[in-house]
């Protein structure tokens, strides 16, 4: 196993672009993060499934969207060990995707310590109604009713 000095002298040339990368998606993540999470409703995580919506004509957006996507996820991943806000721009990263299940792994990220009690400051900050948590164990399914017409109030 390689020492520690190897591992400085190999890195050596790439620290000043290792550096300007890591500043430059703390910067991206300061501003992009915010303004994605202002724009969600705050009952975005109420409902028990999220209907996926496809239109052929916007097929160019759905590629744009998931690219970009990739590269908030990568930042992401890359933010949990450089500076910047790395578990909040991998969930922007989710909900901007287009991935079969993501809905379930958003309303799962969101119960994370601390996860929530972040958005909501940030949208304190822009005086945006904080997020509503999503429902957990058994009245899961009750709560994603609760915006059909059909709902009796059981």
């Amino acid at each position: 196993m390689p020492s520690f000095n190897t591992l400085v002298e190999w890195l050596q040339p790439y620290l000043v672009l290792i550096a300007s990368i890591s500043a430059l998606l703390a910067i991206v993540s300061l501003v992009l993060v915010p303004i994605l999470l202002v724009q969600m409703p705050a009952d975005y995580f109420l409902a028990a499934h999220r209907i996926r919506r496809r239109h052929y004509t916007s097929r160019w957006l759905q590629i744009l969207r998931n690219m970009v996507a990739v590269v908030l996820m990568l930042a992401g991943i890359l933010m949990l060990v450089l500076p910047g806000q790395g578990l909040l721009t991998m969930m922007v990263a989710m909900i901007l995707s287009d991935v079969p299940g993501k809905y379930r792994l958003e309303r799962w990220f969101i119960l994370r310590p601390g996860m929530l009690r972040a958005i909501n400051w940030i949208r304190r900050r822009y005086h945006k109604k904080p997020m509503v948590a999503p429902p957990t164990g058994n009245n899961r399914k009750v709560f994603g009713q609760r915006r059909n017409s059909n709902f009796k109030g059981r």
